[in-house]
Parts: structure tokens; C-alpha cells; sequence
């Protein structure tokens, strides 16, 4: 797996794309903690569950049905958890509900969130250089992918993590994860047009 900081790193760069305000602070939380839940399975091994059981690490909780499953909580919290809506309307009106409380949108808009952010942790383990693949299929299958691509270093578990290995893979997803994310992010706001001046009324 990428170390759970940079499974941080797709959530945060999604909101650095967006409009100000089109992801708030309570979706990026929410997107964060999404990406990096799938490696809550690493309590399978204080189990004594093997590796490559389905509920192991990189099994389940690796799946597309696991993102799916968040999306789906996600959004029913977007839509009965408060009565702001988790989409800004500041900055798109067309979203604006017209009496408080959360619009069929911003409830879509969190659930397509959350699922990205999910689904992105087992397709970067999936271009990892060690370990076995995720188990995006399940229940419907256990094979184990792997991407046809494997560029990032593989992370050492918390015990080795403060090592010289450690630091080569943390190299290794700035390198691979990191800046082209960074990259994306600029392009996509230099091609972005420039808003409209406000007309003068006069």
C-alpha cells in the first residue's frame, strides 16, 4: 500500500481543483477519512486472518462495493444529517435549494465524492511494487488485481515505517502520487476561463 498519508492526496487534490467553496470542509473531512479507511483492515492480522482471506488486508475493504457502501452512508448523511445542504450554493446558484436544507444535488455530489475518494485507495494500492492485489470485485470475486503499472514503492507496515525504507517510499509517492497531482491541479486551474467581470449597472 501507499503509506495513509498519501492516500490523503486525491481527496485534497479534488478540493484544490474545485471552485472555492464547491467542496466545504466537512465533505474534504469526510473524503479524507473515506481514502484512507480501507487500510482499517490491517487489524485482520492482530485476527490472525490471513492475508489473502477475503477479509484480510486488501480484501473487502478494497472493493468497489466497500466505496459504494460509503457513498451510499454519505449521502444519506448529506441528506438527513443536517439541514445545510454539503454543497456551497454561494458559488453555484444553479445548486441553490430554494428553503434550507440539503438539495438533491449536493446529496449526489457527496455520495459521487465519497465513492472517488474510496474507490481511489484500492486502485493506488494497485500500483504499488509488493504485496498482494486488492480485491476490487469482491463479493463477486477474490482474485487479486494489480495494476498493469506498478511504480510506486510498496509501504512498510508502522514498525518499519521509520526507516530508510520507510523514506524511500515516501520519495516514491511524492514522485508518482504527489506531484502529478500537483500538476493536474495547475493545469486544470490555468485552463479554467476567467470569471465575468460584474457589469456595471449604470
Amino acid at each position: 500500500m501507499p503509506s495513509i498519508i498519501t492516500h490523503a492526496a486525491v481527496p485534497l487534490a479534488l478540493w484544490c481543483a474545485a471552485d472555492r467553496g464547491r467542496i466545504p470542509s466537512r465533505l474534504l473531512v469526510a473524503g479524507v477519512i473515506a481514502a484512507m479507511l480501507p487500510d482499517a483492515d490491517v487489524l485482520a492480522f492482530a485476527l490472525h486472518i490471513p492475508y489473502a482471506d477475503a477479509f484480510g488486508h486488501r480484501g473487502a475493504s478494497h472493493s468497489l462495493l466497500f466505496a459504494g457502501v460509503l457513498a451510499a452512508l454519505a449521502a444519506v448523511l448529506a441528506f438527513f444529517g443536517s439541514r445545510r445542504p454539503w454543497s456551497a450554493v454561494s458559488c453555484q446558484p444553479r445548486l441553490a435549494p430554494t428553503k434550507a436544507g440539503p438539495t438533491v444535488a449536493s446529496t449526489v455530489q457527496a455520495a459521487v465524492f465519497v465513492f472517488v475518494c474510496a474507490a481511489s485507495h484500492p486502485l493506488l494500492d494497485a500500483m504499488t511494487s509488493g504485496g498482494l492485489g486488492v480485491a476490487l470485485a469482491w463479493p463477486w470475486s477474490e482474485h487479486r488485481f494489480f495494476a498493469p503499472w506498478r511504480p510506486i514503492r510498496v509501504s512498510p507496515f508502522a514498525p518499519q515505517f521509520f526507516s530508510a525504507r520507510g523514506v524511500a517510499t515516501l520519495l516514491s509517492e511524492l514522485r508518482w502520487v504527489w506531484l502529478p497531482l500537483a500538476g493536474a491541479v495547475v493545469a486544470w486551474k490555468l485552463i479554467q476561463p476567467a470569471p465575468a467581470a460584474p457589469r456595471d449597472p449604470s
